[in-house]
């Protein structure tokens, strides 16, 4: 028996929640639930949206299933979710962004998977904020040995990229394509603007890159790789970026098979891991059942082959399939029409899911 610890979130959060754990239960998967909270809900009892119970539930048992989370406004928490990683050092987000046929979309055949380093970058939250007393000394230090003058009344970002992180997480892409049968990874930066930077991304991807003969690499620069998202992408395979890149990216992504709705995500490190839809809590649609469970549930798949389920995931990703593809029982937001009125709920969409892998 492996045990994972649940975070149901808020919003919308537990009844994703409960229909993606319905539908791994059924797949027979041996896995007992550690339920722990997270979110605007619980900081209402313990005055924090992120218990230290819940993270030291995630750290002992090492592997993490969490429903969409609010971060409060207004707390110094810039996200839960980021912190979350932050606290694990989860340093690899995973994002598969396959086609399923059923889902709406200008696209077929997608199958990518983009890889972002998930611990540095602007993402690491080294700020500065504009007038404070501190920003002005770094505004100092920097006029005087930088050509070009920043003004009193600029806010500061640093945007650190080392070695070790960039080599982590590219050696992190390569070791997956190996792993899972893909033929190409190509590291997506900036380097020919930001030289210092995105240029260390680029020499080491390149330096990692050698260690890996079996798998062809390429580098792309970020404007003219969402061009070619966009026109071709039916060239690409496994793509690696930096934090900021890698969330934009990821998005698009997620546009080309249909939305966030069908988009799952893993956050990966050497201690642990935690599996989330890459949605948002959506709180005006709570209590409704109402949405749509897939990006939960297709997470809860790849927690499934991180586990090494294969066979209960197999069984997982093919029930949704069929599900999605013959259309009938499915949210509003998967319908042709979204006001047509057999759309099912959340709830009754994994009963049909469960339903399907009974059948075989």
């Amino acid at each position: 028996m492996t045990k994972v610890t649940l975070i149901p979130g808020d919003g919308i959060g537990p009844e994703i929640a409960e229909a993606t754990r319905r539908c791994i239960d059924a797949t027979g998967a041996k896995i007992e639930w550690d339920v722990q909270q997270a979110g605007v809900d619980i900081m209402a009892i313990e005055g924090t949206p992120l218990p230290e119970a819940t993270i030291e539930s995630v750290r002992k048992n090492g592997i993490g299933l969490k429903a969409p989370i609010t971060t409060p406004v207004g707390t110094g928490f810039r996200s839960v979710n980021v912190h979350l990683r932050q606290a694990m050092d989860l340093y690899a987000c995973v994002r598969p962004c396959k086609s399923y046929k059923g889902v709406r979309s200008q696209y077929q055949n997608i199958d990518l998977v983009l890889v972002r380093e998930n611990t540095e970058d602007l993402y690491a939250g080294i700020e500065y904020e504009k007038g404070k007393a501190e920003t002005l000394e770094l505004i100092s230090w920097l006029n005087k040995h930088s050509k070009r003058p920043i003004g009193p009344n600029a806010g500061i970002s640093i945007k650190p990229i080392s070695v070790e992180g960039t080599e982590r997480i590219v050696r992190y892409a390569f070791e997956y394509a190996r792993k899972n049968n893909r033929k190409k990874v190509t590291s997506v930066h900036k380097a020919n603007i930001m030289k210092y930077t995105d240029g260390l991304w680029l020499e080491v991807s390149r330096n990692v890159a050698k260690g890996f003969s079996d798998v062809e690499f390429e580098d792309r620069i970020v404007d003219n790789m969402c061009m070619q998202l966009v026109q071709k992408p039916e060239l690409y395979d496994v793509i690696v970026l930096p934090n900021l890149y890698g969330d934009i990216l990821s998005d698009l992504c997620a546009g080309l098979v249909g939305g966030l709705g069908v988009a799952p995500g893993a956050n990966i490190g050497n201690k642990g891991a935690i599996f989330e839809a890459t949605h948002g809590s959506a709180p005006k649609y709570k209590g409704q059942n109402k949405v749509n469970p897939t990006a939960l549930i297709l997470s809860g798949i790849l927690m499934l082959r991180h586990l090494k389920m294969v066979k209960e995931a197999d069984a997982l990703e093919k029930a949704i399939a069929d599900i999605i593809a013959e259309g009938k029982y499915v949210t509003y937001d998967m319908k042709a029409d979204r006001n047509d009125p057999t759309a099912v709920g959340t709830s009754q969409m994994a009963d049909a899911i469960i339903a399907r892998m009974k059948k075989r």
